[in-house]
């Protein structure tokens, strides 16, 4: 394991407790839950950390308001433009909107309702795209190139990887308050941004900790990466329910992170992601939206052995359409309690 006083890929424990610092009074801090059904379901212990409680309904706020804290405040009235499917959209429009600054998102014309809904309630400007027929990060350069401001990338980004990191040391202090010492820990990854950051959190208090990221089975990139020990871009145009998880490619520090400090990727189904819905509100009473089931989802579909383990779960968003959420119950609710 790297030095993490050190830092990896320019994040270091001392960066993420300088953004604990800064978002403190900002960001949630998100409770650690347990679940005497889940337990009995993997045979382990498994602690929760629920970032679908999170404000703005996901990690992504932590890291929007890290990095535009650190943006000069001379520069704050030339606004920020950002590119997302949705969660870091309306991390950097709350973000900007206590900062007092302008926030212009590119977003997919497919994006889900209540994402472009909350993007609006923060008092965004939003360019739209088509992500069939345009490259978003193309289209984010051109409306960069013409509103001027601060780009904030979705992940590949010190500042960001650190504030993302935050929930894993806040997660790894409330451990250590419970005498509790983790095996494994789960973690949605899309760009890599909250894994990267969430690893380096917790391998600095527990350096033996195996994380493992988890990603839709289509949409693999960053397992393939870690397989081949090179940056490997995602399928294009395939279709899954983890509509947060669809960067092109992990970025370089997630990759970096991966390389040195992560297990070998886990990946699961769209099948599996919506049975992992259904129970997290069935059992846990958690809203928690595809992308941010994935960690759920590969607990329950046995896809990393729990059995005599203790585990964490980071469930990274909770901006699930109502529609989403019907569909979950409706196909796999019963199967879901059924078996708990």
């Amino acid at each position: 394991m790297p030095a993490l006083d050190a830092g990896i890929a320019g994040v270091s424990r001392s960066e993420i407790v300088a953004a604990s610092r800064i978002i403190q009074g900002r960001a949630r801090v998100t409770p650690l839950l347990e679940s005497g059904t889940l337990n009995a379901r993997t045979g382990g212990r498994v602690l929760i950390k629920p970032e679908c409680l999170q404000r703005t309904g996901s990690f992504k706020f932590r890291g929007a308001y890290n990095r535009l804290a650190a943006i000069p405040a001379e520069d704050r009235a030339g606004g920020v433009v950002a590119w997302s499917s949705g969660n870091h959209a309306q991390g950097v429009a709350c973000a900007a909107r206590l900062f007092g600054m302008p926030a212009t998102i590119v977003m997919p014309n497919d994006a889900a309702r209540i994402k472009v809904a909350g993007v609006r309630h923060f008092g965004a400007e939003i360019v739209f795209y088509d992500r069939q027929t345009e490259g978003r990060e193309a289209r984010g350069t051109e409306v960069l190139g013409e509103r001027g401001g601060t780009f904030v990338h979705p992940y590949d980004d010190p500042f960001v990887v650190a504030g993302q990191g935050t929930a894993g040391l806040e997660a790894a202090h409330q451990m250590r308050a419970r005498d509790v010492i983790p095996d494994i820990a789960l973690v949605p990854c899309g760009g890599g941004g909250l894994v990267s950051g969430v690893t380096i959190g917790l391998r600095s208090e527990f350096p033996d900790i195996d994380v493992r990221s988890v990603e839709p089975a289509v949409h693999d990139d960053m397992a393939r990466s870690l397989a081949d020990g090179r940056r490997v871009a995602a399928d294009e145009g395939v279709a899954t329910i983890c509509d947060s998880l669809l960067p092109p490619q992990v970025g370089d520090i997630a990759f970096e992170v991966g390389t040195k400090c992560l297990g070998p990727g886990l990946v699961v189904s769209d099948a599996e992601v919506l049975e992992a819905i259904a129970f997290s509100l069935l059992r846990l009473k958690l809203v928690v939206e595809p992308g941010g089931a994935a960690a759920m989802a590969a607990a329950l579909a046995g896809r990393i052995e729990l059995r005599d383990k203790t585990a964490l779960l980071v469930l990274s968003g909770g901006n699930a359409d109502p529609a989403m959420l019907a569909r979950a119950l409706a196909e796999t609710g019963e199967a879901a309690v059924g078996r708990t």
